[in-house]
């Protein structure tokens, strides 16, 4: 289907935020927002969040993309993700005036992105659903212990690691030095009263009444340890066996999709979950 891009600014608390809206000929009612996570903008990593929208375009779900306070060609101080949600509600409102057809909106996040549209989504009416892809989980002790199981061990049955190390080409104090460094994180207590990452996500998930995709890298240990953090908790779990939860992993694919045979893999799977919910 053939679209246009248009390119415009809006506001939000005194700055001026920029976004770029792919509209189709004959747009659906139901549109895509995507929220870009950082330090990054809104065209995304080897153009990711640019082919996304027109791929989207071309299926007739219009999309918007925007840069955030402080990020890309938007004005004002960075904000972390735990603190866009005007942001996101001042995108959204825009994304309504510039598409009067719309009747709901899909928040789509990568990484700290993903976990931003949680945290936003069930406090707006007009979010029908959440595309998260690789969401940021992630906590000191979670970290170390993804980096033990999935790293570390790993390495042991590669190859390429004993090559080196008959070669003499193994820098053992730099690999020593890391481990421990690991080891030490599972062992330091989170002397922060308020509630860690992932159950504020779960939470924020559970308030939420739309439906949800979550897309999940084979490469990537951030995928892994949001994986971890489901295996540790049955809340997580049986939140991810509910109907509203459609889940899918590509193997072998990094954290950002950097193969565009990626890239048109996540493309289609949120095409063909937009025309189902």
């Amino acid at each position: 289907m053939e679209f246009t891009e248009s390119a415009f600014t809006f506001d939000c608390k005194k700055n001026i935020l920029t976004g770029i809206l792919s509209r189709p000929e004959l747009p659906l009612s139901r549109g895509v927002l995507i929220i870009v996570g950082g330090p990054q903008y809104r065209t995304g990593s080897h153009r990711q969040f640019t082919l996304l929208s027109r791929d989207l375009a071309r299926a007739g779900i219009p999309c918007m993309r925007f840069d955030y306070r402080g990020m890309g060609d938007s004005t004002g101080d960075l904000h972390t993700f735990e603190n866009i949600q005007e942001d996101i509600h001042c995108a959204v409102n825009a994304y309504y005036t510039r598409c009067p057809e719309l009747e709901q909106v899909v928040l789509w996040g990568l990484c700290d992105a993903a976990s931003a549209a949680v945290f936003y989504a069930h406090n707006d009416l007009r979010i029908g659903g959440l595309v998260l892809v690789n969401p940021w989980v992630r906590t000191p002790q979670g970290e170390a212990k993804t980096q033990l199981k999935h790293y570390y061990l790993s390495r042991l049955i590669n190859p390429d690691l004993w090559r080196k190390l008959f070669r003499g080409k193994f820098e053992f104090g730099d690999a020593c030095k890391d481990i421990l460094g690991a080891i030490l994180k599972l062992k330091t207590p989170d002397s922060e009263k308020k509630l860690p990452l992932p159950d504020k996500m779960r939470s924020s998930l559970e308030k939420f009444q739309g439906d949800i995709l979550l897309i999940l890298s084979g490469n990537d240990l951030v995928a892994r340890e949001f994986e971890d953090v489901v295996k540790a908790s049955w809340q997580w779990r049986n939140l991810l066996n509910t109907p509203k939860m459609t889940r899918h992993e590509l193997p072998g694919a990094d954290h950002t999709f950097s193969c565009r045979l990626w890239q048109d893999q996540v493309a289609q799977w949120t095409c063909e979950w937009i025309s189902k919910i």
